[in-house]
């Protein structure tokens, strides 16, 4: 089968090598534009453009596949480009531009997409984050038909896995994109035999992950323990959850709920050493990983005993002293 792939981070670069891997022929791979990144802020590719180039697959990088939007002069070569070459079947993983009908169409057997939570659990954006935010047990990947709406077509295959009490976002990324690309071969697999059916999502159950913003790393000392916990792990490693004090922010990359304490929302109620315990509006966290900006991510320990050369952070660290959000 002749196979289109439309992704761009390495989640779907994962599934391109897997595709690539079991013997489908790559007739073109659509990905993002280069963006700056880095310290130097320079181009740079993304992870499946890494990997076409490499392999010297044709690369198309429209701003937009809209022939009546902002960038039909991107849109009209790319449409030409997949028209012209004659697909069974287009792939797409985290691709992050929308697909128009004219592109859902064109393959002949339509697109597939690869959506990492079991549908129609939380459609959108970030499965990922927001699963492990909630508290959720299980998440899992949905290879799904794409249709015109957000992540509303029939289910293909669907397989879920456990979330730990450990997962981050991080982590469950590389366990979902090693699942995602198995399934994605095997669906492929089955319809190069005529053999995949679908199913129509239920009705019920119907969550929205909705995009993370950088405004949501602040941590709100008023909610419940737990829930900032949950939200630390789902934020790591973007954006990262974040707190002021003495002038700096601060951002928590591990803690843990406490056995007790009480005490204003952000009190700082014990502060010799591991853990740094903070009062929430139910119980009390224990953080045990930190970062200052521009510095790396130690723990709470050793990260207590670097402030010396920070008085005004140190001062606001010690025990009866409240933290800014």
């Amino acid at each position: 089968m002749k196979v289109a792939f439309a992704g761009t981070p390495e989640f779907a670069r994962v599934a391109l090598e897997a595709i690539a891997a079991a013997g489908f022929e790559i007739a073109l791979v659509l990905t993002q534009p280069d963006r700056p990144a880095g310290r130097g802020m320079k181009l740079q590719a993304s992870p499946v453009k890494q990997l076409a180039l490499a392999r010297e697959w044709p690369v198309a990088q429209p701003r937009s596949l809209r022939l009546d939007g902002k960038y039909p002069e991107d849109a009209t070569p790319a449409r030409a480009a997949i028209v012209d070459a004659g697909l069974d079947v287009m792939v797409v993983a985290a691709y992050g531009l929308i697909l128009p009908q004219w592109v859902l169409d064109a393959p002949r057997l339509g697109c597939l997409n690869i959506h990492a939570s079991l549908l129609p659990r939380w459609r959108g954006a970030a499965p990922i984050h927001r699963a492990i935010e909630a508290g959720d047990p299980l998440t899992g990947v949905t290879i799904m038909q794409m249709d015109a709406g957000l992540d509303t077509g029939d289910m293909l295959m669907r397989e879920s896995l456990p979330i730990s009490a450990e997962d981050t976002t991080a982590t469950l990324h590389d366990k979902l994109a090693a699942l995602g690309a198995r399934l994605v071969v095997e669906a492929l697999e089955a319809a190069a035999c005529g053999g995949l059916s679908s199913t129509p999502q239920p009705a019920e159950g119907v969550t929205y992950a909705h995009k993370i913003e950088k405004a949501e790393a602040a941590i709100d000392w008023r909610r419940p323990a737990a829930q900032i916990e949950r939200r630390i792990r789902a934020f790591d490693p973007f954006p990262g959850a974040s707190f002021q004090a003495g002038g700096e922010t601060v951002k928590v990359w591990r803690a843990a709920v406490g056995s007790g304490g009480a005490g204003v929302p952000g009190t700082v109620l014990k502060a010799d050493g591991a853990p740094l315990a903070i009062a929430c509006g139910e119980g009390s966290l224990h953080l045990l990983e930190l970062q200052r900006p521009g510095g790396r991510r130690q723990p709470v320990q050793v990260f207590l005993q670097g402030l010396a050369g920070h008085p005004d952070l140190a001062a606001a660290l010690q025990a009866g002293q409240r933290l800014g959000d």
